[in-house]
Protein backbone atom coordinates (compact mmCIF):
# COMPACT_ATOMS: atom_id res chain seq x y z
CA UNK A 1 0.00 0.00 0.00
CA UNK A 2 1.43 3.34 -1.07
CA UNK A 3 1.77 6.40 1.14
CA UNK A 4 -1.13 8.13 -0.59
CA UNK A 5 -3.43 5.20 0.08
CA UNK A 6 -2.38 5.03 3.72
CA UNK A 7 -3.02 8.70 4.14
CA UNK A 8 -6.50 8.36 2.63
CA UNK A 9 -7.32 5.39 4.87
CA UNK A 10 -6.14 7.26 7.96
CA UNK A 11 -8.36 10.22 7.04
CA UNK A 12 -11.36 7.91 6.70
CA UNK A 13 -10.65 6.29 10.08
CA UNK A 14 -10.25 9.69 11.76
CA UNK A 15 -13.52 10.87 10.22
CA UNK A 16 -15.33 7.76 11.43
CA UNK A 17 -13.85 8.19 14.91
CA UNK A 18 -14.94 11.83 14.98
CA UNK A 19 -18.50 10.87 14.01
CA UNK A 20 -18.58 8.20 16.72
CA UNK A 21 -17.43 10.71 19.33
CA UNK A 22 -20.00 13.24 18.14
CA UNK A 23 -22.74 10.64 18.22
CA UNK A 24 -21.69 9.56 21.69
CA UNK A 25 -21.69 13.17 22.85
CA UNK A 26 -25.11 13.71 21.25
CA UNK A 27 -26.51 10.64 22.96
CA UNK A 28 -25.07 11.68 26.30
CA UNK A 29 -26.45 15.19 25.84
CA UNK A 30 -29.89 13.79 25.03
CA UNK A 31 -29.77 11.57 28.08
CA UNK A 32 -28.78 14.53 30.25
CA UNK A 33 -31.63 16.62 28.84
CA UNK A 34 -34.07 13.76 29.39
CA UNK A 35 -32.82 13.31 32.96
CA UNK A 36 -33.09 17.04 33.67
CA UNK A 37 -36.61 17.06 32.22
CA UNK A 38 -37.65 14.19 34.49
CA UNK A 39 -36.13 15.88 37.54
CA UNK A 40 -37.92 19.16 36.77
CA UNK A 41 -41.22 17.32 36.31
CA UNK A 42 -40.77 15.52 39.63
CA UNK A 43 -39.96 18.80 41.39
CA UNK A 44 -43.03 20.48 39.90
CA UNK A 45 -45.29 17.61 40.94
CA UNK A 46 -43.82 17.63 44.46
CA UNK A 47 -44.33 21.40 44.70
CA UNK A 48 -47.93 21.04 43.58
CA UNK A 49 -48.57 18.30 46.13
CA UNK A 50 -46.95 20.29 48.95
CA UNK A 51 -48.86 23.40 47.91
CA UNK A 52 -52.11 21.45 47.85
CA UNK A 53 -51.46 20.01 51.31
CA UNK A 54 -50.62 23.44 52.73
CA UNK A 55 -53.75 24.98 51.16
CA UNK A 56 -55.90 22.10 52.39
CA UNK A 57 -54.57 22.43 55.94
CA UNK A 58 -55.03 26.19 55.90
CA UNK A 59 -58.60 25.80 54.63
CA UNK A 60 -59.37 23.06 57.16
CA UNK A 61 -58.10 25.22 60.01
CA UNK A 62 -59.55 28.53 58.81
CA UNK A 63 -61.27 29.15 62.16
CA UNK A 64 -58.09 28.70 64.22
CA UNK A 65 -57.33 31.88 66.15
CA UNK A 66 -60.38 33.61 64.71
CA UNK A 67 -62.51 35.88 66.86
CA UNK A 68 -66.21 35.19 66.30
CA UNK A 69 -67.78 38.48 65.30
CA UNK A 70 -70.72 39.18 67.65
CA UNK A 71 -72.20 41.40 64.94
CA UNK A 72 -75.22 43.55 65.52
CA UNK A 73 -78.06 41.26 66.49
CA UNK A 74 -81.64 42.44 66.06
CA UNK A 75 -82.77 43.76 69.41
CA UNK A 76 -85.55 41.86 71.12
CA UNK A 77 -88.59 44.00 71.80
CA UNK A 78 -89.78 44.83 75.27
CA UNK A 79 -91.75 41.95 76.72
CA UNK A 80 -89.93 39.23 74.75
CA UNK A 81 -88.68 36.56 77.11
CA UNK A 82 -85.84 34.08 76.57
CA UNK A 83 -86.21 31.07 78.82
CA UNK A 84 -84.31 27.79 78.95
CA UNK A 85 -86.30 24.72 79.91
CA UNK A 86 -84.01 21.72 79.95
CA UNK A 87 -82.28 21.86 76.55
CA UNK A 88 -85.05 23.85 74.84
CA UNK A 89 -84.96 27.63 74.68
CA UNK A 90 -88.28 29.45 74.27
CA UNK A 91 -88.20 32.97 72.85
CA UNK A 92 -91.30 35.14 72.59
CA UNK A 93 -93.90 37.16 74.37
CA UNK A 94 -96.24 35.33 76.74
CA UNK A 95 -99.60 34.84 75.08
CA UNK A 96 -98.32 34.63 71.50
CA UNK A 97 -100.95 32.65 69.58
CA UNK A 98 -98.60 31.09 67.02
CA UNK A 99 -95.84 28.76 68.15
CA UNK A 100 -93.22 26.76 66.27
CA UNK A 101 -90.35 24.46 67.21
CA UNK A 102 -87.09 24.78 65.27
CA UNK A 103 -84.57 21.93 65.29
CA UNK A 104 -81.16 22.98 63.99
CA UNK A 105 -77.44 22.27 64.20
CA UNK A 106 -74.93 25.15 64.27
CA UNK A 107 -72.73 23.24 61.78
CA UNK A 108 -75.53 22.35 59.35
CA UNK A 109 -75.13 24.40 56.12
CA UNK A 110 -78.84 24.11 55.26
CA UNK A 111 -79.65 25.43 58.73
CA UNK A 112 -77.36 28.36 57.95
CA UNK A 113 -79.29 29.03 54.75
CA UNK A 114 -82.58 28.75 56.64
CA UNK A 115 -81.36 31.31 59.18
CA UNK A 116 -80.25 33.72 56.44
CA UNK A 117 -83.57 33.35 54.63
CA UNK A 118 -86.02 33.40 57.53
CA UNK A 119 -84.12 34.52 60.64
CA UNK A 120 -85.11 38.16 60.41
CA UNK A 121 -88.73 37.32 59.54
CA UNK A 122 -88.96 34.99 62.54
CA UNK A 123 -87.53 37.58 64.92
CA UNK A 124 -89.88 40.25 63.53
CA UNK A 125 -92.85 38.03 64.29
CA UNK A 126 -91.45 37.30 67.76
CA UNK A 127 -90.97 41.02 68.46
CA UNK A 128 -94.50 41.78 67.29
CA UNK A 129 -95.87 39.33 69.83
CA UNK A 130 -97.43 37.10 67.16
CA UNK A 131 -94.96 34.21 67.42
CA UNK A 132 -93.22 32.16 70.04
CA UNK A 133 -90.27 29.97 69.03
CA UNK A 134 -88.87 26.94 70.81
CA UNK A 135 -85.28 26.33 69.74
CA UNK A 136 -83.82 22.82 69.85
CA UNK A 137 -80.10 22.95 69.02
CA UNK A 138 -79.14 19.35 68.18
CA UNK A 139 -75.73 17.67 67.75
CA UNK A 140 -76.67 15.93 64.50
CA UNK A 141 -73.33 16.65 62.82
CA UNK A 142 -71.15 16.21 65.89
CA UNK A 143 -68.79 13.88 64.00
CA UNK A 144 -68.68 16.13 60.94
CA UNK A 145 -66.27 18.76 62.21
CA UNK A 146 -62.50 18.30 62.35
CA UNK A 147 -61.84 17.60 65.18
CA UNK A 148 -65.29 16.19 66.03
CA UNK A 149 -67.43 17.80 68.71
CA UNK A 150 -68.33 21.27 67.47
CA UNK A 151 -72.07 20.62 67.15
CA UNK A 152 -72.33 19.54 70.77
CA UNK A 153 -69.99 22.25 72.09
CA UNK A 154 -71.89 25.01 70.30
CA UNK A 155 -75.29 23.66 71.37
CA UNK A 156 -74.13 23.51 74.99
CA UNK A 157 -72.69 27.03 74.73
CA UNK A 158 -75.97 28.39 73.36
CA UNK A 159 -77.80 27.03 76.42
CA UNK A 160 -75.24 28.70 78.66
CA UNK A 161 -75.88 31.92 76.73
CA UNK A 162 -79.62 31.44 77.30
CA UNK A 163 -78.97 31.27 81.05
CA UNK A 164 -77.32 34.68 80.69
CA UNK A 165 -80.23 36.08 78.64
CA UNK A 166 -78.22 36.19 75.41
CA UNK A 167 -79.45 33.17 73.45
CA UNK A 168 -80.77 34.99 70.37
CA UNK A 169 -77.66 37.15 69.97
CA UNK A 170 -75.38 34.11 70.48
CA UNK A 171 -77.46 31.97 68.09
CA UNK A 172 -77.41 34.62 65.37
CA UNK A 173 -73.66 35.24 65.70
CA UNK A 174 -72.79 31.54 65.36
CA UNK A 175 -74.84 31.22 62.19
CA UNK A 176 -73.45 34.47 60.77
CA UNK A 177 -69.92 33.07 61.27
CA UNK A 178 -70.77 29.44 60.54
CA UNK A 179 -67.78 27.10 60.06
CA UNK A 180 -67.72 24.77 57.07
CA UNK A 181 -68.94 21.22 57.57
CA UNK A 182 -66.05 18.76 57.59
CA UNK A 183 -63.56 21.36 58.79
CA UNK A 184 -62.56 22.92 62.08
CA UNK A 185 -65.34 24.44 64.16
CA UNK A 186 -64.79 26.92 66.99
CA UNK A 187 -63.22 25.70 70.21
CA UNK A 188 -64.58 26.33 73.68
CA UNK A 189 -62.28 29.30 74.22
CA UNK A 190 -63.67 30.98 71.10
CA UNK A 191 -67.25 30.27 72.20
CA UNK A 192 -66.52 31.79 75.59
CA UNK A 193 -64.97 34.85 73.94
CA UNK A 194 -68.09 35.30 71.80
CA UNK A 195 -70.28 35.38 74.91
CA UNK A 196 -67.98 37.90 76.52
CA UNK A 197 -68.13 40.00 73.36
CA UNK A 198 -71.92 39.97 73.71
CA UNK A 199 -71.64 41.30 77.24
CA UNK A 200 -71.87 38.09 79.29
CA UNK A 201 -69.86 38.51 82.48
CA UNK A 202 -71.32 35.77 84.69
CA UNK A 203 -68.53 33.22 85.46
CA UNK A 204 -71.16 30.46 85.30
CA UNK A 205 -71.25 30.98 81.53
CA UNK A 206 -67.56 30.14 81.19
CA UNK A 207 -67.84 27.24 83.61
CA UNK A 208 -70.81 25.74 81.74
CA UNK A 209 -68.94 25.78 78.43
CA UNK A 210 -65.69 24.47 79.89
CA UNK A 211 -67.36 21.57 81.69
CA UNK A 212 -70.00 20.78 79.05
CA UNK A 213 -72.81 21.24 81.57
CA UNK A 214 -75.61 20.32 79.18
CA UNK A 215 -73.82 17.74 77.01
CA UNK A 216 -75.49 14.66 78.46
CA UNK A 217 -78.94 16.23 78.39
CA UNK A 218 -78.45 17.31 74.77
CA UNK A 219 -77.37 13.81 73.72
CA UNK A 220 -80.27 12.16 75.59
CA UNK A 221 -82.87 14.51 74.12
CA UNK A 222 -81.41 14.13 70.64
CA UNK A 223 -81.71 10.34 70.90
CA UNK A 224 -85.44 10.80 71.62
CA UNK A 225 -85.80 13.22 68.72
CA UNK A 226 -84.34 10.70 66.27
CA UNK A 227 -87.00 8.18 67.29
CA UNK A 228 -89.94 10.59 66.96
CA UNK A 229 -91.63 9.78 63.65
CA UNK A 230 -93.64 13.01 63.86
CA UNK A 231 -90.39 14.89 63.31
CA UNK A 232 -89.16 12.71 60.42
CA UNK A 233 -88.94 14.15 56.93
CA UNK A 234 -89.48 12.35 53.64
CA UNK A 235 -86.45 12.83 51.40
CA UNK A 236 -86.44 12.75 47.56
CA UNK A 237 -85.23 9.14 47.56
CA UNK A 238 -88.27 8.12 49.62
CA UNK A 239 -86.30 7.68 52.81
CA UNK A 240 -87.86 8.99 56.03
CA UNK A 241 -85.64 10.22 58.81
CA UNK A 242 -84.93 13.21 60.99
CA UNK A 243 -82.93 16.02 59.42
CA UNK A 244 -82.04 19.62 60.06
CA UNK A 245 -83.49 22.13 59.88
CA UNK A 246 -86.91 20.86 60.97
CA UNK A 247 -89.78 23.18 61.76
CA UNK A 248 -92.63 21.66 63.76
CA UNK A 249 -96.08 22.83 64.81
CA UNK A 250 -97.88 21.00 67.59
CA UNK A 251 -95.10 18.41 67.62
CA UNK A 252 -95.30 17.55 63.92
CA UNK A 253 -92.88 18.65 61.21
CA UNK A 254 -94.19 20.99 58.51
CA UNK A 255 -93.01 21.89 55.01
CA UNK A 256 -91.21 25.21 54.61
CA UNK A 257 -90.54 25.19 50.87
CA UNK A 258 -93.22 27.85 50.33
CA UNK A 259 -91.44 31.22 50.88
CA UNK A 260 -94.56 32.58 52.61
CA UNK A 261 -94.97 29.63 55.00
CA UNK A 262 -94.32 31.78 58.07
CA UNK A 263 -96.80 34.51 57.17
CA UNK A 264 -99.45 31.90 56.41
CA UNK A 265 -98.77 30.08 59.67
CA UNK A 266 -99.01 33.26 61.75
CA UNK A 267 -102.13 34.42 59.91
CA UNK A 268 -103.79 31.04 60.39
CA UNK A 269 -103.18 30.99 64.12
CA UNK A 270 -103.63 34.66 64.97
Amino acid sequence: MGGAQRNERNKRQQAMASRSVAQARGTAGGDRKKTIGIVVAVVLVAAAVIGGVLWSNASKNATAGQTIDPGISKQLAAGVVEKRDGVVVTVGKPGAKASIDIYADFLCPICGTFQKTYGTQIEDQVNSGALQVKYHMVPLLNESSNPPGYSLDSANASLAAADAGKFTAFHDALFANQPEEGKRGFDKGQLIALGQGLGITDPKFTASITSGTYDQQLDAEFAKTLKDDNLAQTFPDGRRSFGTPTVAVNGKSIQVQDPSWLQKLVAGQS
